[in-house]
């Protein structure tokens, strides 16, 4: 079984380097038998949020694998109409209670609102100080939005996690976070399917054995990142936690280093104020 890197958050914290997104697992059976696979392989950090509506499912199949907690990483994020002090707070309490969990490893600000922004940041850092999660963070910020949130902030967030592969490189704001010890995430490594068939990627998989998907989360692992695909199929699993043993050279960095083209296949936060 290949062994996940773990990284050692601002707080002190760790956090494992690889994990499974549960981004559009149905609720359900399909989000419970996904979690229960993935810990099954060896996966410990599991992320999901309130939004995505199968945090009783990942709650049950976490507590079902009969793991000790203290080997798991679970995440949650507080969506955008629950944002504010007092609605944050209750939204953490909301999601604790459905995953059956007295304490999150992790809780994100989903999405940057500009009219709650701050009333937000102040109720996730008294849920870090009142231990409802043991670190916090924020998600599709841009450099824009985490120097002001970083300019006010009593706690700085551990994590930002953002959209990031190979073909949305985003160096300035992965340097940005580097300087701020702000530890940086991929959500969508393999955009969505969208370039596995760039003959580049390939000619990079094929020199390894290994698939354009293994390429792309490699790639990310190499590049610092805490990376989380999604799947709900155990094959992929597998080919997903195999890719923590790929070895890139700098050679295979360089190429893979020079395919963005600024495509983001989910949301662009930029325009957000």
């Amino acid at each position: 079984m290949p062994t996940i890197a773990n990284l050692t958050l601002n707080n002190g914290v760790t956090i494992p380097q690889l994990g499974l997104g549960v981004y559009e697992a149905a609720a359900g059976q399909e989000a419970y038998d996904a979690v229960q696979q993935a810990l099954q392989l060896g996966y410990r950090h599991i992320d999901t949020a309130s939004i995505y509506g199968n945090e009783a499912d990942v709650g049950r199949a976490v507590r079902d694998a009969g793991l000790p907690r203290s080997e798991l990483f679970v995440v949650s994020k507080v969506w955008n109409k629950d944002q504010g002090y007092d609605a944050t707070l209750r939204a953490c309490e909301r999601s604790l209670q459905l995953l059956g969990l007295d304490q999150l490893d992790l809780y994100l600000i989903h999405w940057p609102q500009t009219a709650t922004r701050k009333d937000t940041w102040r109720a996730m850092e008294r849920l870090a100080r009142e231990g409802m999660a043991r670190s916090v963070g924020v998600s599709n910020y841009t450099v824009r939005h985490l120097q002001s949130l970083l300019a006010t902030a009593n706690l700085p967030p551990v994590v930002n996690q953002v959209e990031f592969h190979p073909f949305l490189y985003q160096q300035d704001l992965l340097r940005f976070c580097r300087a701020e010890s702000v530890q940086l995430e991929a959500y969508s490594p393999l955009a969505r399917g969208q370039r596995l068939d760039d003959r580049r990627l390939r000619r990079v998989a094929d020199k390894h054995g290994a698939s354009p998907a293994q390429v792309m989360i490699a790639w990310a692992l190499a590049l610092g990142l805490v990376v989380i695909p999604k799947s709900v199929r155990p094959a992929r699993l597998a080919e997903n936690l195999d890719s923590v043993a790929l070895p890139l050279d700098e050679e295979d960095l360089a190429l893979l280093g020079s395919l963005d083209e600024g495509l983001r296949t989910c949301w662009d936060p930029s325009h957000l104020p």
